[in-house]
Formats: structure tokens, sequence, C-alpha cells
């Protein structure tokens, strides 16, 4: 996985090195105010567009690049790099505006009336308008107030946002040399997402023609949905990966929600297993059987591709369970070499016990039970507490999946451990 992600982040930077050499050698030096100005609005520009299409890339779900480096890791590298461009934009926008305010020896509100008369600027400029509504939803203080459906909604205004930013892209006399550079570019995404993201699910939907089979209680509030299909061996969907399920049901169809697997693809049979904390999750649990079902995927990185050593440590938090379940199952490895740490905050709460139990005698494999609530003094996963639990800690692999709290603070106390960064595998996502 290292390899993977040392090569995505080394072609995303390796591009924006090339960006950079073209406008080198466009750049004619000059100590004029306004010409400063233009150099600089060129340079924030061309690495505006070039990041655009960076993050349209990440989120394109191409499955080498969605494997290799995992979608929690994709997905943080494209919030972090949407704020970079932003400010790349919004640098743009005024080294433009002051260069031709210095040039045509004008206010800064007459430069703002004359640029916009010219239609690939006002293209630009309401492109710009539409990134900063994208990033002020994406901001973690307004994602938490908004539904699902608004965000994502308001999300997809990113590819009218490139598109209008192509067309001044394009437009720009600076580009004009290199026109078919960043032509090819653009061409190359669009049709990655094209593909990923639309045929691909489409030509899915068809050939495995999804039905919810059955819809049963795992506990309180939680259910499993076994999902019934055709040539199910195609997906190639390992243990540890989740897929994105739309229900053709009145109140879900429109929401693509990401779950699990919470056991390995048998026969025809796929299975989820789902806490109904969110109103999506309560209506999950009302769906009938027959009920039409669009899967997209497989996706994430927390597979046994990871694993690195004999013995192999899993720990899962709440409904972290569920792919953590999967590979119990799943994982090779003799007598004693797998072991499962479930935390959970009362006996009550534990899910797909009998099946945990089950796995663990028939494989002689290490199972327990971390109880009690989070705020306790005793903290199970403390690093004494998992050098205590766990014999040669520091030899494991780990795979960690758990609420984002539980799962940060368990990796530092690994950490601290002795566990090396390497070996501990884990995926997180908080929207």
């Amino acid at each position: 996985m290292r390899d993977a992600v040392a090569r995505v982040r080394g072609g995303m930077l390796g591009g924006a090195g090339v960006v950079a050499l073209l406008w080198a050698v466009q750049v004619r030096p000059s100590a004029r105010p306004d010409a400063l100005f233009a150099t600089a609005a060129h340079l924030t520009g061309l690495l505006a567009g070039y990041g655009v299409l960076v993050l349209l890339f990440l989120m394109a779900r191409v499955p080498a690049v969605e494997h290799g480096v995992g979608a929690d890791r994709l997905a943080r590298w494209h919030a972090l790099g949407g704020r970079y461009v932003l400010l790349l934009c919004f640098g743009h926008g005024l080294f433009a505006l002051l260069g031709y305010a210095v040039h045509e020896e004008v206010d800064v509100v007459s430069a703002v009336r004359e640029l916009l008369d010219y239609p690939a600027l006002a293209a630009a400029a309401a492109g710009t308008v539409l990134l900063a509504a994208v990033g002020v939803t994406s901001a973690r203080p307004v994602r938490r107030r908004v539904s699902h459906e608004t965000w994502r909604g308001v999300h997809l205004l990113v590819y009218l946002a490139a598109a209008l930013g192509f067309a001044h892209q394009i437009a720009g006399p600076d580009l004009a040399p290199v026109a078919w550079f960043w032509a090819l570019a653009h061409t190359v995404v669009a049709v990655l997402l094209v593909w990923y993201r639309a045929v691909v699910p489409g030509r899915q939907a068809l050939r495995h023609a999804l039905r919810v089979a059955e819809v049963r209680a795992e506990g309180p509030g939680v259910v499993s949905v076994v999902i019934r299909g055709e040539h199910l061996a195609e997906l190639r969907a390992e243990p540890g990966q989740f897929l994105r399920w739309r229900f053709l049901e009145r109140r879900l169809w429109h929401t693509a929600l990401p779950f699990s697997l919470s056991a390995p693809v048998h026969g025809d049979t796929l299975r989820i297993t789902v806490k109904g904390l969110g109103g999506h999750s309560r209506r999950i649990r009302r769906l009938r059987p027959g009920t039409r079902v669009l899967a997209t995927g497989p996706f994430g990185a927390l597979t046994a591709a990871r694993r690195t050593r004999p013995k192999v440590l899993l720990i899962a938090g709440g409904v972290g369970i569920t792919p953590m379940r999967a590979l119990f199952e799943t994982l090779p490895g003799g007598p004693g070499d797998i072991t499962l740490l479930y935390r959970a905050g009362a006996e009550e709460h534990l899910v797909l016990r009998s099946e945990l139990e089950a796995i663990a005698a028939e494989r002689q494999a290490g199972l327990h039970y971390l109880l009690g609530p989070s705020g306790a003094a005793y903290d199970p996963l403390a690093p004494q507490a998992l050098a205590a639990l766990v014999p040669e800690l520091a030899e494991h692999d780990v795979y960690l999946c758990g609420p984002p709290g539980m799962a940060g603070a368990t990796r530092a106390a690994l950490l601290r451990a002795g566990v090396p960064t390497g070996r501990i595998h884990s995926e997180c996502f908080s929207f």
C-alpha cells in the first residue's frame, strides 16, 4: 500500500511541477508592477486549474487508486486539496484584478466591472463562487447541520465549476501555446469520471440484478440486510471492503450509502450490517424483500493485501465490527495467529456475537470483549492494557475500525505500545 500511496502522491506533485514548468517557459521577467501581478496571476491560475483536476481525479473511483491508497485517505487528500485550490483561485482572481487595475490605471471597482464584461472571465468568476459554496458546505461546523442530500447536491457543483474554469483557461492568451496539454488533461479526467462513476455502475446494475432477500435484527437498533444477485464473483469484493448501496425504495433511492460487507461473499449472497443511528439506517430496517438494489464498488484497502506479519490483531469498535467480522473469518492463519478485540459500551451492544464465537472456536482464534463506557477510568485500549492482553503486540499487524475518536485514540496507544506505524491498517470516515 505504501508504494501505491507514494506513486499517487508523487504523480500529483510531479503534475504540479509540470504545470509550474509550463508557466516558467512562458514567463517574461519584468519589474513593472502590472507585469508582476500578471505573472503571479498566471501561476496561481494554472495551479488552481490543475488542482481542480486532481480533486476530480481523487474522487473518480478508479479501482487501482481506491484499492491501493484507500478510500479514506483519498477523501482526506480531497478535503485538504480543496482548501488549497480555493486559496489559489482567490489568489489568482486578486492578482489578475490588481494587475488589470494597475495596467489600465483604474480603481479596483471599475476593474471588476470591466473584467466581468469578458464572458470567459465572468464564467471563471461564477466557477469560483461555486467552488466557494462547496467549500463552505464541506466545513465541519456546516457539514454537521446540513443533510447528506444537500451536501451532495452542492458538491456536484464542482463539475460545473470545472467546466466554467476550463472555458476561461482555454480562452486565456497565456495558455495558448500549451492548450493541447490542458485539453488532454481535462479529457482524461472527464473520461475516468464518466466511465467509473456512470458506465461501470450502470453495467454492474444490469449484470448483477441485486435484490433484498432478508432483513433480520442483530441487536438493539442493528439489522443485517441479506442481498442476492447474479455473477457476484465478478464483483471481486474482498472482506474488509465496502460498497455504495442505493436501495430503490421511495425514501432511499436518491442516496448512495457506504456500508462494509459483514460477511464474505457466499455464492449469490452479500450481507451488510447496519446500525440505526440516522434516518436512512432506520429506513433500511423497514426494507421489504424483493427491493431492487444498486451497488457500486468494491472500495477500500482494508484487506488481506495489507498484511505483512504472520500474527494479526483485529480491533473493532461499535459498528466497526462489520468489516472485522469478515476478516476474522477469512484471514489465513493457524491456531493463535488471529486475535479480535471488540470494544462495546455494554454486553447488549455486542453485534454478531454468536458468529464471532463460532469462528473463534473453529479457527482456535482469540476473541476478547472489551466492555464499559468510553469515559471510564480504566481504558481497555490503553498501551499497557493492550500489551498485557496480546503477547508480542509489536510483532502483529493490526487492523482497526471504529468511530473516529476511538480509532484515533487506539492508533496512538498502539504506537506507544511499540507497533510500527506501517503495521497499523485502518480506514475511518467522518463527515
